[in-house]
């Protein structure tokens, strides 16, 4: 039987994914992509109406019958005419449809339709990545990376409470249509903030009491940064004036910053008595 996986994949060439530049938009492209894979995994027109119509919550039309050239026609309709965070929630809806047929049948359509999806926002410089059926935001590769293992840490050393306002950030930054970037920034902090409540026993106090008190629980001159982006995110997330809310690159770089400093005290020993 000939190997139905295209050159490319075959001999492990792969595209550099691009800079990021798309948010707030799903190109034609996109769109197509959607409907062609679908295809592929041999989902039929009036299969996909319905994943469609349901995510739309548009009634499909009565009036077509036929697979070719009626509800096709009309399945691209759909899809080429909804505003553009309407394209996500679809793929959401397609993913799920996908995960239950693969649980009866046991084939893998989902995880194939994910990771083709992926593989295609790399490509096209688009700031989200479907993981476990959920589209949320997606940053550089080092960004990724921080966030993913500031998670990892707060999980394993049993801090589920600076772990939630971690994924609350991420949340936040997913947002559709517009993004919640002063809940980022507040989340991100709120995170740090849980943390160095629960190393130093102080369960009362807020960061920027924390680092005045136990000045030793970072290394200098860093501490004195990060009571500077406390006061910054304080103004920004906790004091919200109008015309004041943070770009997404501010936002993603608190978030980062949070992140990283999340690591370095969950895995550190600390004396609240130093």
């Amino acid at each position: 039987m000939a190997n139905k996986e295209p050159f490319s994949k075959r001999n492990r060439y792969a595209s550099i994914s691009k800079e990021i530049t798309i948010w707030e938009d799903a190109s034609e492209t996109l769109r197509y992509f959607v409907l062609d894979k679908a295809r592929e995994l041999e989902y039929a027109p009036s299969t996909l109406r319905v994943v469609i119509c349901r995510a739309l919550r548009k009634r499909p039309d009565p009036d077509n019958w036929s697979e070719y050239p009626n509800i096709w026609n009309e399945v691209q309709e759909l899809m080429y005419g909804c505003e553009w965070f309407k394209v996500y929630d679809i793929i959401e809806a397609l993913y799920a449809s996908f995960a239950r047929n693969d649980e009866n049948s046991g084939t893998q359509d989902a995880e194939a339709f994910s990771d083709a999806t992926n593989a295609l926002f790399a490509e096209e410089g688009i700031g989200w990545q479907l993981v476990n059926g959920q589209i949320i935001t997606r940053g550089n590769e080092v960004f990724e990376q921080v966030v993913n293992k500031a998670t990892d840490s707060l999980q394993d050393s049993e801090r589920p409470t600076a772990a939630k306002h971690l994924r609350e950030a991420l949340l936040d930054l997913s947002r559709r249509p517009h993004p919640d970037l002063a809940g980022a920034v507040y989340h991100s902090m709120g995170s740090l903030e849980a943390l160095a409540r629960d190393i130093t026993d102080d369960p009362r106090a807020t960061l920027g009491e924390i680092l005045k008190r136990h000045p030793a629980l970072l290394p200098k001159p860093l501490n004195a940064s990060i009571l500077q982006i406390w006061g910054y995110a304080s103004n920004q997330a906790r004091h919200v004036e109008e015309g004041r809310e943070p770009t997404r690159e501010e936002a993603e770089l608190v978030v980062g910053l949070c992140a990283a400093i999340s690591t370095y005290l969950s895995r550190r020993k600390y004396n609240s008595a130093d």
